[in-house]
């Protein structure tokens, strides 16, 4: 009898979140999500490893050479010293397949949209980030956003209390 052994997924192996934008999903209607690397230097990756980045302020900015930049995002100097740290908030080229910058350019220049970075994240040990498409809400679109939020959150404690 010939028995095979699996080995066991690592349980690393997944996503991991270094950043996410809240603020995103509360400040722009967004249509479209798109998966982007990050190209980096070695005292970021390991500053992100400790999980020390924010994008809340950060933006997504297209060159006239057809290129992606991630403007805005703060990666803290590794902590262990180096005298070849990296800045604090410069500029960073994204990663992206020529069809899908193409596409992302004719959004943005032709019907208005704008590029925001919703997350941060590790895959497979590579740190990716998620570009979210989308247009920005009005004060009373955020109004009536949280109005809907309430209304269901009352809804499943209602549910919960019925049970």
């Amino acid at each position: 009898m010939l028995l095979r052994l699996m080995a066991k997924p690592k349980e690393n192996e997944g996503e991991r979140n270094i950043a996410v934008n809240r603020r995103a999903r509360h400040d722009y209607f967004i249509s479209d999500t798109w998966e982007a690397g990050l190209v980096l230097v070695g005292t970021e990756v390991k500053s992100l490893r400790q999980g020390k980045a924010t994008i809340t302020e950060a933006y997504v900015r297209l060159s006239d050479s057809n290129e992606a930049f991630l403007v805005g995002a703060h990666i803290q100097p590794w902590e262990a010293g180096n005298r070849n740290n990296h800045e604090l908030a410069r500029t960073r080229k994204l990663l992206l397949h020529r069809r899908e910058l193409n596409r992302l350019i004719g959004k943005v220049n032709r019907d208005g949209y704008t590029l925001i970075p919703m997350r941060l994240y590790f895959k497979a040990g590579k740190v990716k980030l998620e570009i979210g498409l989308g247009k920005g809400k009005k004060q009373y679109d955020k109004r009536q956003d949280q109005k809907s939020h309430d209304a269901k959150r009352d809804i499943d404690r209602a549910k919960r209390q019925y049970r």
